[in-house]
């Protein structure tokens, strides 16, 4: 088995298994699995930059950094959009309607 088929199967069992634990999530731990989420993408971040860099002139590898990293990055600034308009209901409303923004 190839380097590659291996690492395609690790991304297809480690999908299904996260979306079989985060459908048994209840709605009141979202928001600290989110968070623990972003953590963890931080680091696939810093993993596929690095793939993307040894890769050479291996394509596969440089394809698979290249989507690893554009995941990683989705999951950061859909954590830090939802985080903001999360902490937006928080805060005190002004006498126009408006948050404080």
């Amino acid at each position: 088995m190839s380097f590659l088929s291996e690492a395609l199967w690790v991304l297809l069992l480690g999908s299904l298994l996260g979306l079989e634990l985060i459908g048994k999530v209840p709605p009141t731990l979202h928001t600290p699995l989110m968070s623990g989420a972003n953590a963890i993408s931080g680091i696939t971040m810093l993993a596929a930059l690095t793939l993307i860099i040894k890769s050479g002139d291996q394509l596969p590898l440089l394809v698979m950094g290249s989507i690893a990293l554009g995941f990683a990055l989705f999951n950061v600034i859909g954590g830090f959009l939802v985080t903001d308009r999360m902490l937006a209901m928080f805060s005190r409303k002004s006498s126009n309607g408006r948050g404080n923004r």
